[in-house]
This record gives C-alpha cells, sequence and structure tokens, in this order.
C-alpha cells in the first residue's frame, strides 16, 4: 500500500479552486480525492466538507460506488449551520432519487418519489431557517415537485405493498 502525501496548510484554497472546478467537469472522485486531502489538513473545513458531499452525491448510480450515500450523509453532521445540514441532506436524497432513474426495476418509481419526499421535507427545514434573500431550497423543493407532477412512474408505492428505501 502506498502512504499518502499531505497537502500543505498554504495550498488549501488552491485545492479548493481544483476540487470544484473538478466537480464541474465532472470528474467526482478527482474532486472527491482532492476533498479528502484538504480535510486532512483542516478538518472542520466547510467548503472541503461541501464539495466532498456534492462530488460523492455526483457518483450516485455509478458503479462501484454503493457506499457514497451513506458516505455523504455522515458528513452532514460536521457542518455547522442548520441550513447546510439541512439543505445538503436534501440534496443527497434528491440525488439518490434521481439515481434510482438508472435502475430498471418496477419499483423504481415508488422508490424515487420516497427519495424525492425525504428530500423535499429537508428543504422545507431549510427554508424554514434560511437566511433573507436564500431561496436555494426553495429552488430544490419545486424541482423535486416538478419531477413528481411530470412523471407517473414517480408515485408512492401501493398501500399493500412493503417497498422500502433500502432495495
Amino acid at each position: 500500500m502506498f502512504e499518502l502525501k499531505s497537502l500543505s496548510a498554504d495550498a488549501v484554497a488552491t485545492a479548493q479552486e481544483k476540487a470544484v472546478r473538478y466537480r464541474l467537469l465532472n470528474e467526482p472522485r478527482l474532486a472527491e480525492s482532492i476533498c479528502r486531502d484538504i480535510l486532512g489538513v483542516d478538518p472542520a473545513n466547510r467548503d472541503a466538507i461541501v464539495t466532498l458531499i456534492l462530488a460523492l452525491s455526483d457518483q450516485f448510480g455509478m458503479e462501484g460506488t454503493a457506499s457514497s450515500s451513506a458516505e455523504a450523509m455522515e458528513l452532514i453532521p460536521q457542518l455547522t449551520d442548520d441550513f447546510d445540514r439541512h439543505y445538503y441532506s436534501g440534496v443527497i436524497c434528491e440525488r439518490r432519487a434521481c439515481a434510482q432513474f438508472q435502475v430498471l426495476s418496477p419499483s423504481s418509481g415508488h422508490i424515487a418519489y420516497d427519495w424525492f419526499r425525504q428530500a423535499m421535507d429537508h428543504f422545507d427545514r431549510a427554508e424554514a431557517v434560511s437566511p433573507d434573500g436564500n431561496d436555494l431550497a426553495l429552488l430544490r423543493w419545486n424541482t423535486c415537485a416538478r419531477v413528481i407532477n411530470a412523471r407517473e412512474d414517480v408515485c408512492p408505492a401501493p398501500e399493500d405493498s412493503t417497498l422500502t428505501l433500502l432495495e
């Protein structure tokens, strides 16, 4: 096994810029790696935690990333702001819902619906504590609602179903 090299504290800002850029270039694994290096030097770095959550959630549905969702949720308590905790929990749930569309299963729409509803609940909580002028949670809530409204297959499971989000 290789021993990882440590990032210098002076390089954190530049590394954070690179992590964001790699996410935007659809290279979430590179962004994830950089964020882990930043957090190795500065474990409470909010920007690196958020970027890592987003990089992990960018990978939902990709092969070999089954643990990304649980790991992303485990990062949430490290965020110190109530808005951030609720908002990014919602983002994770919303992205889980969208990843469900890649699963070819009769229950995919029901599972996606449950994830969207969880996301909407988190966005409601984020909206309740959002600073004035910050409507990000409202925008995400509306996106979830529009997907549910537009797709007939995204609906609650029948009452007699034993469907759970663990599928």
